[in-house]
């Protein structure tokens, strides 16, 4: 199919008369199946309007398959940024609420975090209100988070693989924690990242947050500045996310992807992967 419009299909198990049904749905001529769990259409008539493309993607999800629209395909190797969140994203927990889970609290936590990421509350003051229920706690928990509960999302090493080798700059912006993102960029080879710092003294957390705090607008801005010392267009960068939090910084790339995403960023988003996982960017891309 080379750089033609498509649309690809993803999942554990395409059935075909999954596959079958979609096709008829989009007016495909092409199958093409890349592998067990990536099927691309193409061949089309027509390009799906917004009512058969809104019928295709139900049938998706009603088989627990993702599917994209693309009706331009770029190959990633023509993209110069990639930025990603950490939490929840490139990572399958939510860091602050597993360290308030240390100290008892993390129903309190958890419920102004996902407030937060639904869009319900100003990020930077439930940041510092969530943190400052953590004042006293030592520093060993922040350790004990990184080493015993963090692990990445599935996939997430191949697609930061493929990146690299299409000579993508990665950035890893969070409105989580330095001591996590800075791990996690000598762990991965990730380029540089962005994240807030919470204030210690004599070993204990502060309850602060020290310094701007990096909320939707300072991920926008990382985005762009990471763009401008490329000497790249912000349409060569692809954004992937899963809160409200990212929304600005998705918006300001050529390609946002929503990863596990809540439904205010999916329906922003160019594309939603619900069903699997980070590996399930790279078949966006054209080849």
């Amino acid at each position: 199919m080379n750089h033609a419009a498509r649309i690809v299909m993803q999942g554990g198990w395409l059935a075909q008369p999954l596959i079958d049904d979609v096709a008829a749905l989009a007016g495909a001529a092409d199958i093409e199946r890349c592998g067990q769990r990536t099927v691309r259409l193409g061949g089309f008539a027509a390009w799906p309007d917004a009512a058969r493309a809104a019928r295709i993607t139900a049938r998706c999800a009603a088989a627990r398959a993702d599917v994209a629209f693309i009706p331009r395909p770029r190959p990633l190797d023509a993209y110069r940024l990639a930025v990603m969140d950490m939490d929840s994203t490139l990572i399958t927990i939510e860091c602050i609420d597993e360290i308030a889970d240390l100290k008892g609290l993390k129903p309190a936590v958890s419920a102004i975090t996902a407030a937060a990421m639904r869009g319900e509350l100003d990020y930077p003051e439930s940041l510092r209100r969530r943190v400052a229920l953590l004042r006293g706690l030592g520093v060993e928990a922040l350790e004990q988070v990184y080493s015993e509960r963090l692990r990445l999302s599935p996939g997430a090493e191949l697609m930061l693989g493929a990146f690299a080798s299409a000579g993508l700059r990665t950035l890893l912006v969070s409105g989580g924690f330095t001591f996590f993102t800075e791990r996690l960029k000598h762990r991965l080879g990730i380029d540089d990242a962005r994240s807030n710092t919470l204030g210690i003294e004599n070993g204990k957390l502060t309850g602060e947050v020290i310094g701007e705090i990096v909320d939707a607008d300072a991920k926008r801005r990382e985005l762009l500045a990471a763009c401008a010392r490329l000497g790249a267009d912000p349409a060569d960068a692809i954004a992937i996310g899963d809160g409200a939090n990212d929304l600005a910084m998705m918006g300001a790339a050529g390609v946002s992807i929503a990863y596990r995403a809540k439904a205010v960023v999916r329906a922003q988003a160019s594309h939603a992967i619900n069903h699997n996982g980070l590996e399930a960017v790279l078949p966006l891309f054209g080849t």
